[in-house]
């Protein structure tokens, strides 16, 4: 079964070249697995965190919830909506 996007752009082609140009650009900020260097190394360090501490409760690979960091520099289980829907100003996280 097809998404209904797959079968916009398949209809659409000038509107899949607009997405892919947008999407190249988009690829090209600093972001995720395209950072380099010290920012590479410290997304990673972050993501083997959180990763392990997924593991420690049992919660890894199963879906789920969040672990969100907290002001206290723990982390608590927490709904994805609610996790994610609490950014400050500007895109800047807030901790719970």
């Amino acid at each position: 079964m097809t998404s209904s996007s797959s079968k916009f752009y398949k209809s659409n082609k000038s509107s899949l070249k607009k997405k892919r140009e947008y999407d190249k650009t988009y690829r090209k900020k600093e972001k995720g697995s395209l950072a380099s260097g010290a920012k590479k190394d410290r997304l990673k360090k972050a993501d083997s965190k959180r990763w392990s501490e997924r593991r420690r409760r049992g919660i890894a690979g199963k879906g789920g919830g969040d672990l969100s960091h907290t002001k206290k520099g723990t982390m608590v289980r927490e709904s994805k909506t609610k996790n994610r829907a609490r950014n400050g100003k500007n895109g800047k996280s807030t901790l719970k």
